[in-house]
């Protein structure tokens, strides 16, 4: 596989200077992205970076800063989804899995994350967020429900609920990419999320840890088992992923013991921070 990260590579159809990705030093203590070892090399985009699995064509993990202080409301009217030209076509997934189906796209980095800094910047993360290699298939009941909005809203309640110095967060998250996931169309739908927020609290680091499961049996029916977030350790997640996650996040992760990981949070005043 080819990718061609240099200044002025072709992104959406137009000439534009290379994105400056996942920022590592953006909080106070600097957090380097994580490690896998079959994944690509990480490729940028405006406040974001990921790397792809060749094996599943999906991101393996996607990081990305988020300045709450200068966040912007942009609308994504006229903004499509479309493949990222420094992949192979065919070393991506696109339209093809998700037409006439009740499959979503999911947006591994929130859309919403990534509109801050001066207005051209904002929308060129808001056009960035939109390749296909920003996301993942979902069912619509998991991406739409009710349920899911809680997962959708953990980036909004670190800012609600706990004392983010500079109200800077960085987070990493992806799909579990399990051996045993359900082929659909030739291609394996991954049933579980996963997402590690970090910030500083009044000078120390922290690093708290989810992971959200759906139901694709099977994905014509219309029954389907509850949406359940868990809090969990980091090593849950290097556990289920392979991503490698670098020491100064074990050092600010949560301890949580077995029981309270097997516990889904029913609300997100449940969450330890």
């Amino acid at each position: 596989m080819i990718i061609d990260n240099s200044a002025g590579a072709v992104l959406d159809g137009r000439e534009r200077t290379a994105a400056t990705g996942y920022d590592p030093a953006f909080l106070a203590t600097a957090v380097p992205a994580p490690a896998h070892a079959d994944s690509t090399p990480p490729l940028p985009y405006t406040h974001f970076s990921l790397t792809m699995s060749p094996a599943r064509r999906l991101a393996i993990w996607v990081a990305w800063n988020i300045d709450g202080a200068a966040l912007k409301r942009l609308p994504r009217t006229d903004l499509e989804f479309v493949k990222d030209r420094r992949l192979p076509d065919d070393a991506q997934i696109g339209n093809e899995l998700y037409r006439d189906n009740r499959l979503d796209r999911g947006h591994i980095a929130r859309r919403a994350d990534l509109l801050w800094g001066p207005l051209r910047e904002a929308e060129r993360a808001n056009a960035d967020s939109f390749f296909y290699t920003n996301i993942a298939p979902q069912m619509d009941d998991f991406n739409q429900s009710a349920r899911a909005g809680l997962w959708g809203r953990l980036e909004d309640a670190v800012f609600d609920d706990a004392e983010v110095d500079a109200l800077e967060v960085s987070v990493f998250g992806g799909p579990v990419l399990a051996a045993d996931d359900r082929v659909y169309r030739g291609v394996p739908i991954p049933r579980e999320y996963w997402k590690v927020l970090v910030f500083t609290e009044r000078g120390a680091l922290r690093a708290r840890a989810f992971l959200l499961g759906q139901n694709l049996a099977p994905l014509e029916a219309l029954e389907l088992d509850e949406f359940r977030v868990f809090q969990v350790p980091l090593t849950a997640i290097e556990q289920r992923t392979g991503v490698r996650f670098p020491a100064v996040l074990h050092e600010a992760d949560l301890p949580i013991g077995a029981e309270s990981a097997a516990a889904p949070l029913d609300s997100l005043a449940a969450i330890r921070w």
